[in-house]
Parts: structure tokens; C-alpha cells; sequence
């Protein structure tokens, strides 16, 4: 059974790190791209966004309970801005395609940004708005900026997945 992981809706937290919570298609590429992030303390991947309490993997993928495939990101807002992991965010998938990215294709895959307060909202829709006006993308910008949701973590097997078999990054 998965353990909700209850961050609350506080963006900082009273170590002075601060977290940010991101879908963008499986979230073991995902999570291995924010490992790599100076100022990044710890990852977990997980589920956030449905509507059922301690969902497992074969639920998520099922569709039904609404949950996105998520990275819990925390970090040292000292050493890197929440802007900094935004641009990480919209540089390692294609935020234009919906529920899907590459071969991975269901409402878990969306492309999604979980603001845990009104900062974090305010500075995810500025970027994807500078984002969707650059012209970078024939199609336009698909990603949800949704509020804090809880995060309940993924198996443990889906932990660092792609480290513990000595990848750095999936398809």
C-alpha cells in the first residue's frame, strides 16, 4: 500500500527547503532529469491529482482514478528558483501533446504542474504563458496548472527506477 506523503500546501517548509510537484509522462525520466539539478535535495516519484486515497500503479494506469504520474521535488529555493525548475520541467517533455508523451499514451501521462500556493501559481502561469507566446511550438501548450494536491508516493520499486539500472534517462 502506498504512503500519502502529506507535504500540505506550504510551498516552503520550516527547513528552509521548498517543494514543487510536476507531470510530464512517465515519471522516471522525469525524476532522473530533477536528480541531476543542483539545489535539489530529494525526489520521490508518485501520483497526485485523482480522486482515490492510496492509489497503486495498475489503478493509475487504468485511467480511472485521475491521477497524474508525478516527481515530488525538494529543493534549496538558495541554490535554485522555482523558475529554474520550471525550465527543467518544459525543456525535458512536449508540453503541447494531451495524456500522452512519446509511446506513453493515458490521462496519467499529462502534462501537468501541481502549485503548492499562490506564488508557485502565479510564477507557472507566467512561464507557460511566456512559453505558449514564443513560437517554439506549432501547436499550442497543453499543460495544466492545477493547485496542490496530495501526493501519495509510488512503489518502491518505481523509486530511482532508472538509477538502479544504471540508465539516465528513458525514451
Amino acid at each position: 500500500m502506498n504512503n500519502q506523503t502529506d507535504h500540505g500546501s506550504r510551498a516552503e517548509s520550516s527547513d528552509g527547503t521548498a517543494q514543487a510537484m510536476f507531470g510530464a509522462g512517465c515519471f522516471w525520466g522525469v525524476q532522473a532529469a530533477f536528480d541531476r539539478v543542483d539545489g535539489v535535495v530529494e525526489t520521490a516519484v508518485g501520483y497526485a491529482g485523482g480522486a482515490t486515497d492510496h492509489p497503486e500503479y495498475k489503478q493509475v494506469c487504468s485511467g480511472d482514478t485521475g491521477h497524474a504520474e508525478v516527481v515530488h521535488v525538494t529543493f534549496d529555493p538558495a541554490q535554485v528558483s522555482y523558475q529554474q525548475l520550471l525550465n527543467v520541467f518544459w525543456s525535458i517533455h512536449d508540453p503541447t501533446q494531451m495524456n500522452r508523451q512519446g509511446p506513453d499514451v493515458g490521462t496519467q501521462y499529462r502534462t501537468c504542474v501541481f502549485a503548492f500556493d499562490g506564488e508557485q501559481e502565479k510564477t507557472a502561469r507566467a512561464s507557460l504563458e511566456k512559453l505558449a507566446a514564443s513560437g517554439h511550438y506549432n501547436r499550442p501548450v497543453a499543460t495544466r496548472i492545477e493547485p496542490w494536491a496530495p501526493f501519495w508516493r509510488a512503489e518502491d520499486y518505481h523509486q530511482k527506477y532508472l538509477e538502479k539500472r544504471g540508465l539516465s534517462f528513458c525514451h
